[in-house]
């Protein structure tokens, strides 16, 4: 169509702009566009389905968030001796350069990890988190997502195996990037961090 086309060609670059609209667009919008493009069979949008462009799958735009955000508050973390995911992935977050902050659900006496002062809930954070990451059973993440929806993430991130499809409508409609069923570690390791 006229006046509009797919970013396809220019995924290797990290921005560009829109010939049509001269709109600067970062590598992430790029990447929900291309989404978009490859799944609307139809030449108009939807605007009632525009959430659906929050719900990260694709490696790229797993990737182009990942890179693009730096403090992540850890819902479930455990402490080391446990030698879990909770523990662990964190962990390995913080050495590839994020700033963790421990939200601790299973133990209520630990109070710092990692270094770093544990809160006992989201909303005790004192700072702007960018990404929320989960470790809590599927069943158990519906009671967070008030908190969640009051410090605004950028992107809530439920680890492999966690799927909360309702919840994760809730926080796209509002806005919010999710990534669900994925590994942060493995994903940080295949983007060389």
């Amino acid at each position: 169509m006229q006046g509009q086309e797919t970013c396809r060609v220019r995924r290797k670059l990290p921005s560009c702009r829109r010939a049509a609209t001269g709109v600067h667009l970062t590598w992430l919008q790029h990447t929900r566009m291309d989404i978009a493009d490859s799944t609307d069979s139809t030449d108009s949008t939807d605007s009632t389905d525009a959430w659906r462009g929050h719900l990260l799958t694709g490696s790229t735009a797993i990737h182009a968030a990942l890179g693009a955000l730096r403090t992540i508050a850890v819902v479930g973390i455990k402490p080391a001796d446990t030698n879990a995911p909770a523990f662990y992935v964190a962990a390995y977050a913080q050495r590839a350069g994020y700033t963790i902050i421990p939200v601790p659900v299973y133990y209520p006496g630990l109070t710092m990890v990692l270094g770093e002062t544990a809160y006992r809930s989201l909303r005790e954070v004192p700072v702007p988190i960018d990404i929320v990451q989960l470790f809590r059973r599927p069943v158990d993440i519906p009671p967070h997502l008030d908190d969640i929806l009051a410090v605004k993430p950028k992107l809530v991130w439920m680890q492999l195996g966690i799927r909360e499809d309702t919840v994760a409508e809730t926080l796209a409609r509002a806005g919010i990037d999710v990534v669900q069923d994925h590994c942060m570690l493995i994903e940080l390791q295949r983007m060389g961090r």
